[in-house]
């Protein structure tokens, strides 16, 4: 069976710093893949090379067995397939969330403005949010938010979602809530990739864990391999670390 993602000897710099260097990964249909790593590592750059945000310079990547690194290949049609999520929210200040959250199926997906909007009060029903959906971003908390900018993402119905360190800037009470959407999504079958400094949550959710070190997959496995066994002197010394912060 067809990996839902393939990255294939991807190599990305930008001047004369390489930031990903020789990436090699495969993520099956349902796979939630959590990428950890000190800052630096490539994590984001990864989500934005498969996004395509940033092109990559050697390599391929693939989505469904179809090279979505290809000239002539339409950003635009890709990201229609895959929804992705940042640290800083990116919601328009201007725009009430209802209308944040059907721009995007309304002008990309030609949806009439019924349809995207009761998808959209089915959305914010889902993950409690229902009272939110006429207040402008600046009204919302950070986990408020965070939650309305994932539910951007679903609206388009991707297959695969892409979460960029999505709890980085909230408060710590607010954390477990953003957490829990994404478990939510797990339950019903999203794949996703995750790059997250949460370690305990990417020990529980996580189908497999890639270490990231230098722009380089040093090491991945099932979360309990990795996290009570790692073989790389690299990764001890990473999870070490987390764990005299008291972070797992």
């Amino acid at each position: 069976m067809t990996s839902k993602l393939e990255l294939q000897n991807v190599r990305k710099s930008f001047d004369d710093k390489v930031v990903l260097r020789d990436v090699d990964l495969a993520v099956g249909h349902h796979d939630v893949i959590c990428l950890i790593g000190s800052s630096g590592s490539g994590k984001s750059t990864m989500l934005k090379a498969i996004n395509l945000l940033v092109p990559i310079d050697e390599g391929q990547i693939l989505l469904d067995g179809t090279e979505i690194t290809a000239p002539g290949v339409n950003p635009n049609q890709v990201r229609e397939k895959m929804g992705i999520v940042f640290q800083a929210f990116n919601l328009f200040p201007h725009m009430k969330v209802i209308d944040n959250i059907t721009l995007g199926p309304r002008k990309v997906h030609g949806l009439p403005q019924d349809q995207a909007e009761d998808h959209a009060r089915q959305l914010l029903e889902q993950f409690g949010l229902t009272d939110k959906i006429n207040e402008y971003p600046d009204r919302l908390s950070g986990g408020e938010k965070q939650r309305v900018a994932v539910i951007r993402a679903l609206a388009g119905e991707p297959d695969l979602m892409l979460f960029d360190e999505v709890t980085s800037a909230l408060d710590p009470e607010l954390v477990a809530e953003v957490l829990n959407v994404i478990r939510g999504l797990k339950d019903r079958g999203m794949t996703m990739l995750i790059a997250t400094h949460e370690m305990g949550f990417a020990r529980d959710v996580a189908d497999r864990v890639c270490f990231l070190d230098q722009g380089m997959i040093l090491e991945q496995g099932p979360p309990k391999e990795i996290f009570s066994s790692p073989r790389e002197a690299r990764t001890q010394q990473f999870l070490q670390r987390i764990i005299d912060a008291g972070r797992l």
